[in-house]
């Protein structure tokens, strides 16, 4: 199956929302390639870069369900190189 890399930005801006990011984020740890995270306490977000890769879908699925959580924004940014596995 096609795989494409790409990143995703999190921008977090209710600090008690950090568990059920980093939840699932560990459930889609085989799509991270790399993360880092910038707290910015005195403004009270805290931006979270992914890079990643992974199917279309997969990578959707993340993005859709960080999206779902209260107080958190998520986009994402693919690549049109496509990658085999």
């Amino acid at each position: 199956m096609e795989k494409r890399i790409g990143s995703i930005s999190i921008l977090i801006s209710n600090r008690d929302i950090v568990p059920q990011v980093n939840e699932l984020l560990s459930e889609f740890a085989d799509l991270v390639l790399a993360r880092q995270g910038l707290p910015l306490r005195d403004k009270g977000i805290h931006f979270i870069s992914l890079i990643i890769e992974g199917t279309t879908d997969q990578i959707s699925a993340l993005t859709g369900k960080l999206g779902r959580l209260p107080d958190v924004e998520a986009k994402s940014m693919v690549a049109k190189l496509k990658t085999e596995n």
